[in-house]
């Protein structure tokens, strides 16, 4: 289990500059009140003494930072830097916040999908008419569709993935017994399991081939070399990212190899594939926002803090193109240089708002989501492919 860091300084920083008269800010927190605003900050810090009938402590949890009162407590989140002085702060507007990640939600979703892998097989070995089986294996078969597209298997080791698929075989299996089996009136289980399978492709296949309708003016080619599988892209059901409208057409791009996403501890950063890939400027344009020296998260444990965590964003004249979740320490660019398509941009990492290392890139255009669209990739980019460059 990874260490966790000392977060005393950060602590102190935080809790002296919410504490202190507001004249003395420029002086505790120089670079934030210049980057925010004096004014902007006070807005902010009255709002949270506030809510929480004032300001008693600041502490650390594993959801973050909490700036804790007397009715309750918010998240925070503070960067500073050698000398400990405050650089950059968050407080969060209520109770919201990241905590656990969705390792979790993965464990659980596997769980569920070999529950379900061994009702089917029993529902293929259970069947007792020829019609009832072939109905039941169209069933299997639409679930086979829907955990295949529309989950993201794939990033799973061998050992939860292959299990899973053997039982597709093991359901196969069952066609022995149909010597044995009458014909039967399993004509309704036969509708049933073709309506599934049909549904389900459909809605796999209009997924897949989804476009917003607004694209990308600016040339871009693929940010990153190799072999990449789109863990999230797409329509609504492949891509959580339609809930933000400026994200809508965003994709994650993750490295998958035999052993899935990760080669080790799922705790450890160094383990996943994607970990360090360098990542390159998609198109030509001019650097609008460069962060480096955000902490990386424990994979699978969200910490409070900027979204978008280390980032790179590129305007290229008729759209802002944004790239994020950096390795710290490894960007490339400052805000305001020109780069050019292929230039190093940095390195994939785990800051911000992500449960694994990956590459996050999305573009938009006056706070609306584009369709990326790469000049060395063909076809739509949909969860569950892999881009190869």
């Amino acid at each position: 289990m990874p260490t966790r860091p000392d977060r005393r300084a950060e602590i102190a920083a935080l809790q002296a500059f919410l504490t202190a008269d507001p004249d003395r800010w420029p002086e505790l927190a120089p670079r934030a009140v210049e980057s925010s605003s004096h004014d902007l900050l006070r807005r902010i810090v009255d709002a949270t003494r506030e809510r929480l009938g004032g300001i008693d402590e600041v502490r650390d949890s594993p959801r973050g930072l909490l700036v804790a009162g007397p009715r309750g407590e918010v998240l925070a989140w503070a960067k500073i830097d050698q000398a400990g002085t405050l650089e950059d702060l968050l407080i969060a507007r209520g109770a919201e916040g990241y905590g656990p990640g969705g390792w979790w939600r993965r464990r659980l979703a596997t769980a569920v999908w070999v529950a379900l892998c061994c009702y089917w097989i029993a529902l293929c070995w259970g069947a007792g008419s020829v019609t009832g089986w072939i109905g039941s294996l169209l069933v299997v078969a639409s679930g086979y569709l829907l955990l295949e597209g529309f989950s993201s298997i794939t990033e799973e080791p061998w050992w939860v993935r292959r299990p899973v698929e053997a039982g597709a075989l093991v359901a196969l299996g069952s066609a022995w017994r149909l010597p044995h089996l009458r014909v039967g009136n399993g004509t309704f289980d036969v509708v049933v399991g073709v309506v599934m399978l049909g549904l389900t492709a459909g809605a796999l296949l209009r997924s897949r081939r989804h476009r917003w309708g607004t694209a990308v003016t600016a040339q871009a080619w693929f940010p990153l070399r190799g072999a990449w599988y789109v863990g999230q892209g797409g329509g609504r059901l492949l891509n959580h990212h339609f809930q933000v409208p400026e994200q809508r057409g965003a994709l994650d791009l993750v490295k998958v190899g035999a052993t899935g996403s990760r080669r080790g501890s799922a705790g450890s950063l160094g383990s996943y594939l994607a970990y360090g890939a360098r990542v390159y400027a998609p198109c030509d344009g001019r650097v609008v926002s460069a962060v480096d020296g955000v902490e990386d998260q424990v994979p699978g444990v969200i910490r409070y803090g900027p979204v978008y965590g280390n980032h790179v964003f590129i305007d290229t004249g008729t759209e802002t193109v944004k790239l994020a979740h950096l390795r710290p320490g490894t960007v490339a660019v400052a805000q305001g240089q020109s780069v050019r398509a292929g230039d190093l941009l940095g390195e994939v990492g785990n800051s911000g708002n992500t449960t694994e290392p990956h590459l996050h890139i999305h573009a938009e255009r006056d706070g609306v989501g584009l369709d990326l669209d790469f000049v060395d990739v063909q076809g739509s980019l949909h969860r569950g492919r892999t881009v190869r460059t």
